[in-house]
């Protein structure tokens, strides 16, 4: 029960903290391109995976063995590129209108299980799937009758995160946690660094101390969150990580002034619910699966 307990406020650091970083992240994106502040976040990330990694039985050697290096390498890529989009949805879109599009990425990670991971999905499930496009549409509708199109952005980084997702799950079939991380890290920082330098900014004095905030904030979130998951299923800990959509409204209004319209507030109500029961379905039928065998 303590470890449960310990579990879940690892969890509610680590959204805590993905949070602020976000918020930061705004910040930083609206004054400077995306690509080169995710770089130099990356930079932090891949460190801290590589220190992580050299600690683990058999060092980074063992940690980086891997049975499916093509996928892995693709993972790293997937999610390089959602951070970079993810960023300029901040400085372009807004903190809060972006969370709310974001939380629909569990119902499409469902939809492309079918497909990509043979995976089935009974009634129940698709009618949480129904639901949760509701209340994407809803999320879209346009206030002023004209169709922003980079909503699509926001889009475009729920598919980003959905495939990293599914070839995540693909690996992990023949690999462990630890090397599907060190991969993560350690892909997109060459990446980024691949092609961050040709957008590379001087910032401001001030700006640096928001960008050290940004890498520290990377590493003790994910750090948290690897805690998390050795004390508690991804049942228990993906629900939770929907407070991201109440603190990033939150920054959103009280910090930048954003404004949430009626349409958005309910279709994120909308999305939030069929998204938990989506993770609770998948759980349940994933145990009744696992019993069986």
């Amino acid at each position: 029960m303590r470890s449960k307990t310990r579990g879940y406020i690892f969890v509610l650091l680590a959204i805590t903290i993905f949070s602020i970083q976000d918020g930061i992240s705004k910040h930083l994106g609206g004054a400077y391109p995306p690509v080169f502040v995710t770089m130099i976040r990356y930079w932090a990330f891949g460190l801290f995976t590589i220190l992580l990694a050299a600690k683990m039985r058999g060092g980074i050697v063992a940690t980086a063995r891997t049975k499916r290096p093509v996928l892995q390498v693709i993972r790293g890529l997937l999610l390089a590129a959602q951070v970079v989009v993810v960023i300029s949805c901040f400085a372009v879109i807004g903190l809060a209108h972006s969370q709310a599009i974001f939380s629909a990425t569990p119902i499409l990670i469902a939809l492309l299980a079918m497909p990509l991971l043979g995976e089935r999905v009974g009634w129940r499930r698709w009618t949480a799937i129904g639901a949760g496009l509701v209340g994407v549409l809803l999320i879209l509708k346009p206030d002023s009758g004209f169709f922003d199109v980079t909503l699509l952005l926001a889009v475009l980084s729920c598919f980003l995160f959905a495939f990293y997702v599914i070839a995540t799950r693909l690996v992990s079939r023949d690999d462990s946690s630890m090397t599907s991380f060190f991969y993560t890290g350690v892909v997109g920082a060459i990446a980024m660094t691949l092609v961050g330098p040709f957008y590379w900014t001087w910032m401001a004095p001030t700006d640096w101390v928001w960008m050290a905030l940004v890498c520290m904030t990377s590493i003790s979130s994910h750090y948290f969150l690897i805690r998390a998951y050795d004390m508690l299923d991804a049942a228990a800990v993906q629900p939770l990580t929907y407070l991201q959509l109440v603190y990033a409204s939150i920054i959103g209004v009280t910090i930048y002034g954003e404004t949430l319209s009626l349409n958005t507030i309910v279709g994120s109500v909308i999305v939030v619910a069929s998204g938990i029961f989506t993770i609770w379905r998948e759980h349940v039928v994933g145990r009744r699966e696992a019993t069986r065998e």
